[in-house]
């Protein structure tokens, strides 16, 4: 090479064209759609570069309910990417926000019937699927679109399902038919389905008795390989228990349940049966979400001491209730399961009672409780009390959130006092806790 050619190849040639192919793909990993179509007009090998499979395996297609020009070409630039990156793609999320009237939802119905149609085609790699919040029982889908979106995801997951790892439909809103219709098609193939992470949370509409289904307790007993479960109380029962105790014990590891103030939760369980499901699945960890089904009663019939119960979330939204206690539950019922919870979460409005001892002593005897959060009318010196028990040994949080409600507009005093307990315990909120406190008025 001659010195005049050496002198024009630094203008010629910038440092990008000698960066690996590696550093090139992770580097356009991080480029939205429309940097990348601009980044593959560039030179011969970006263009090859953009259709690396690494930088398609994971999408998100988002469609606005609303009609806007912004969101105008959502529906198309969607199925575009499909059929041009589509074989590639290995995760899937779906989102539909807020559909505002039936041309909306008729046009996404028909987007994803043609996206699913080309997927089934042309992929063969898809592990996980999620199509969250459709809530199908809005009176904006009307009973035609509703049919056809259901037929296209069953035909869809009857495709798939020989490959899919991870499914989540959580919020589809669907009758228990339908519903059992849509789960069936993951095991039309081989008889079974191998998914090992199945979230249905809210995926029957509300006030359904689903555990009264033999239907659905047929159709869970297809899938064989259940790692994770999520899904409402609605749908507990005896026969749900002994087939996933049949079926999964060998993988089975998290049930998460969530139990709702508008979801049939009165249905008897036998302890024996999560007693046996417990004993089968040796590494078995529970956790609990209950959203306004506070009162002892009904949480009693619901937590029984067979449970390997790891993480509990209590919320009353804001709603006071002067005839309820949480007392009750708070020094009977959950000590019951303190050899096991690891999670503990409480949004209550107890304005008309003062739970801070009974709150000090729970979290003192869950010996193996490492995250502890709660929104409740608390004295601020509580927060200290709890930062004592952690520096004497008695507890072993790692994350800590508190909100003290109290009853006036200004929390002046209270904030002094938290900036005191916060200097105090410097050094052992800096080294072991994720921490968080604030007072909040509620008025």
């Amino acid at each position: 090479m001659d010195e005049e050619s050496q002198a024009v190849q630094p203008r010629d040639q910038s440092c990008w064209a000698a960066l690996p192919d590696v550093c090139l793909r992770r580097v356009f990993w991080w480029l939205g759609d429309r940097d990348r179509s601009r980044a593959a007009l560039v030179c011969r090998k970006w263009n090859q570069m953009m259709y690396s499979a690494d930088l398609w395996r994971y999408r998100t297609i988002t469609f606005s309910g609303r009609p806007s020009r912004v969101h105008a070409s959502e529906f198309e630039s969607a199925l575009w990417y499909v059929k041009k990156f589509g074989r590639y793609l290995e995760h899937l999320e779906i989102r539909f926000l807020n559909p505002y009237n039936a041309v909306l939802t008729k046009k996404f119905q028909v987007t994803v019937r043609g996206l699913l149609s080309c997927l089934g085609k042309s992929n063969n790699r898809l592990k996980s699927l999620s199509v969250q919040h459709l809530e199908l029982d809005r009176p904006v889908w009307r009973s035609s679109i509703r049919g056809s979106l259901i037929k296209s995801l069953s035909c869809f997951l009857k495709k798939a399902g020989r490959q899919l790892d991870r499914l989540s439909l959580k919020g589809a809103r669907l009758t228990v038919e339908q519903g059992c219709a849509v789960l069936g098609s993951l095991s039309c193939s081989r008889g079974e389905s191998l998914v090992s992470q199945l979230n249905i949370e809210d995926y029957f509409s509300h006030h359904l008795a689903v555990y009264s289904s033999p239907r659905f307790s047929k159709t869970m007993a297809t899938f064989r390989s259940l790692a994770s479960l999520t899904l409402n109380y609605n749908c507990i029962s005896d026969e749900l228990l002994d087939g996933l105790c049949e079926n999964n014990a060998g993988t089975l590891w998290t049930i998460n349940i969530k139990c709702h103030v508008h979801d049939p939760h009165g249905q008897v369980i036998w302890g024996v049966s999560w007693a046996r499901l417990a004993r089968r699945a040796a590494n078995l960890q529970v956790n609990f979400f209950f959203e306004r089904v506070m009162k002892h009663e009904r949480l009693a019939r619901v937590l029984l001491q067979e449970i390997p119960v790891r993480g509990l979330s209590l919320r009353s939204c804001y709603f006071s209730d002067p005839d309820w206690s949480m007392r009750p539950t708070l020094t009977d019922l959950l000590p019951t399961f303190r050899h096991t919870l690891q999670k503990l979460t409480f949004e209550f409005n107890n304005n008309h009672e003062s739970l801070d001892e009974e709150l000090c002593f729970l979290v003192s005897s869950c010996r193996k409780l490492f995250y502890f959060k709660i929104w409740a009318f608390l004295d601020v010196r509580f927060v200290e009390r709890i930062l004592k028990s952690q520096e004497e040994g008695q507890c072993s949080l790692r994350t800590l959130k508190v909100r003290i409600y109290t009853n006036r507009y200004e929390t002046n005093d209270e904030d002094r006092t938290l900036r005191e307990i916060h200097r105090k315990y410097r050094k052992l909120i800096d080294s072991e806790l994720n921490y968080f406190v604030i007072a909040y008025p509620m008025m």
